[in-house]
């Protein structure tokens, strides 16, 4: 399991034929509240709301026709689930992903909206993916890891291209992270476009598999309690560490609660509906003042797929973000 950035060029080539660019904007009461002038990359535009639909076509696209024909199974609490099964009804490939059995019914519909089966199982995502596995050697389905499948990394490092390219001169680019495919491509686009500019990897706290694999310099479990589903990943993965190890210049940990507030931030300031690992990047500039103050950040909005608890919670009141931290910044749009 290898990637280089000369894949996530030749990605590129794949991605822009299905998808435009996405926006990458500023907004002046962001940049107020932060203290930071901070850049939007807004992958919740997507076809499918979310960053990875770069992964699932750049995948389906290196795969042979037979291959096709014998179709994926994966396994996903959502993104990376609505990605495949995206890429595989414009590639007319068959999909199944299992999904844990408590996912959100909106999740799971989405999945089969694309043509794909859902099979919802077990009571968490490593279950999950045994029981893809069991699924892939039954039926001779290529098993695709949303971790550890190089094509899905080349593809979201597609992003990463987009923004360095508009804005070589950040001093960093914030992303969140579950399993680190985005992080991870994220380092290889940097070193190649911009070294100057810092990647900071952000978790949830309450599932800090990825953080803590990082920390340790090998690959952990660990207890699995975020309630933001984009970063519910109880395990380290082994390429994106790999790669993360060798490029990320930090990795920091946000609270629900922060995301929390930043969800309400972005829609509020930015005019952005994330869900929570949208907002994750977001979480780590508020509530890291010291670290991000007078600097130039982009934050990585990964997906919008908000489910009705997210939604009902943008009513919740946060004074903590009232407060302007620095005058505004003229807005920018890329």
């Amino acid at each position: 399991m290898e990637l280089t950035f000369a894949d996530i060029r030749a990605a590129h080539d794949v991605v822009r034929r299905h998808l435009p660019p996405t926006p990458l904007w500023g907004y002046p009461l962001l940049d107020r509240a932060t203290g930071a002038a901070v850049l939007v990359k807004h992958e919740n535009t997507q076809p499918i709301g979310a960053f990875k639909v770069r992964g699932g076509l750049t995948l389906l696209a290196s795969m042979t026709a037979a291959e096709r024909a014998r179709g994926t199974v994966t396994w996903s609490t959502g993104n990376h689930a609505q990605s495949v099964a995206y890429a595989s009804h414009r590639y007319d490939a068959p999909c199944t992903v299992v999904m844990p059995a408590g996912t959100d019914p909106a999740r799971a519909a989405a999945v089969e909206a694309w043509g794909a089966r859902a099979v919802l199982t077990g009571d968490s995502l490593d279950e999950a993916g045994r029981r893809a596995e069991r699924l892939a050697a039954q039926s001779g389905a290529r098993l695709v890891s949303p971790g550890d499948t190089p094509e899905l990394l080349a593809g979201v490092g597609t992003l990463y291209l987009e923004i360095l390219q508009a804005r070589p001169d950040l001093d960093a680019i914030v992303v969140p992270v579950g399993s680190g495919t985005g992080a991870a491509a994220a380092c290889l686009a940097a070193a190649a476009l911009a070294p100057g500019c810092a990647v900071i990897g952000v978790q949830s706290a309450a599932s800090p598999a990825a953080h803590d694999s990082w920390r340790a310099g090998e690959l952990l479990a660990r207890p699995n309690r975020t309630a933001v589903a984009g970063l519910a990943t109880g395990r380290g993965f082994a390429l994106p560490q790999r790669l993360m190890r060798a490029g990320l210049a930090d990795f920091l940990l946000v609270t629900d609660e922060e995301i929390g507030a930043a969800r309400r931030l972005l829609a509020t300031a930015a005019h952005t509906l994330a869900e929570g690992a949208g907002a994750a990047a977001t979480a780590a500039v508020l509530s890291r003042p010291e670290l991000f103050a007078g600097r130039s950040v982009a934050v990585v909005c990964t997906g919008g797929n908000a489910v009705p608890a997210e939604l009902a919670d943008l009513a919740v009141p946060d004074a903590s973000v009232a407060t302007p931290a620095s005058p505004a910044s003229p807005a920018q749009m890329i």
